[in-house]
């Protein structure tokens, strides 16, 4: 979560110079994500972006891929416009109560950017989302409708719906064996190609006194409490127990599901992605950010870069 708009222009620097293809950011209750893209396209960071994922109750659809558009727009290069529900409580504080079926309200509300960034006229009354009218036409690079997904039904979903499909804490194992092939069902029966997958990825460099583990927890405690990501992973193989939460982070280190130690530990991890079907995989380096800081972020993603450029 940046605190200004200064702090994301180093990370930007990575792709404007060829080390990385996109700079993806989460969504953020501090700088807002697309002020904060906006901010670092202004300062001329003219590079593909991406958002994995901005909560849906936050803003309409239509104000959605107006912000997702407007990215295009600034930067001149494709943009994923990444979508998800956010956590019940999250939803419940917003909405003053839960999506009864969460799938309905994606469905509807990633169905309604999709068809506005195409240039359709929606007219829908759905059960939690409604929307009367279009985008004013403009030519602008490609949007790429992103949803997250983490259980196979979601998957489908997906897969009839988004040109990307973004996972965070999914394993390799349970990306190539549950996700992927849920995907290409949902994509077979509406007559489509199969989303991209893109696969969030918390990273963890070895560096001087670094603890791994409590840098995977830093990165991941908030989601390891959270029920819906607790039934992905236990589906997947990976007990996680809310009392013990860092017995949690030790079993993402051992499954692969999180990459850490040197940097060819690191790739190779970031390989068996690849492997298990990802076509992009997203360095998340919050961990080290929350524990040590940007400028030791920084030094973690070019020590990645450079040990990837030298096996090109």
């Amino acid at each position: 979560m940046p605190v200004s708009g200064e702090q994301l222009l180093p990370f930007a620097d990575i792709v404007r110079r060829g080390d990385a293809e996109r700079l993806w950011t989460g969504q953020s209750l501090l700088v807002e994500p697309h002020a904060a893209l906006a901010h670092a396209a202004g300062a001329g960071a003219r590079i593909p972006m991406g958002t994995g994922v901005t909560l849906m109750p936050l803003r309409h659809p239509f104000q959605a891929a107006l912000q997702a558009r407007s990215l295009a727009a600034l930067t001149g290069q494709p943009f994923v416009a990444g979508l998800g529900t956010g956590p019940e409580p999250f939803v419940v504080s917003l909405r003053g109560q839960r999506y009864a079926s969460p799938l309905t309200a994606v469905r509807e509300y990633a169905g309604i950017v999709r068809d506005l960034l195409a240039g359709k006229v929606v007219d829908l009354v759905g059960e939690y989302h409604a929307m009367g009218g279009a985008l004013v036409a403009m030519d602008t690079p490609p949007v790429e409708l992103g949803l997250g997904v983490l259980r196979p039904r979601m998957a489908e979903l997906a897969g009839e719906l988004a040109d990307v499909a973004i996972t965070w804490l999914a394993p390799p194992d349970y990306l190539a064996e549950v996700i992927v092939p849920a995907l290409a069902g949902g994509a077979e029966r509406a007559g489509r190609p199969r989303p991209r997958v893109a696969a969030v990825v918390h990273v963890s460099t070895d560096a001087p006194g670094r603890d791994h583990e409590r840098t995977v927890l830093a990165a991941t405690h908030a989601h390891l409490q959270a029920p819906h990501y607790a039934d992905m992973l236990r589906r997947a193989g990976i007990d996680t127990d809310p009392h013990d939460l860092a017995k949690a982070a030790g079993r993402l280190i051992g499954s692969g599901t999180v990459a850490v130690g040197g940097a060819d530990e690191v790739l190779r991890a970031v390989d068996a992605y690849h492997e298990a079907g990802a076509d992009e995989v997203v360095l998340s380096t919050i961990g080290i950010q929350t524990l040590d800081g940007t400028r030791a972020s920084l030094e973690a993603l070019d020590t990645l870069t450079a040990a990837r450029r030298s096996t090109r």
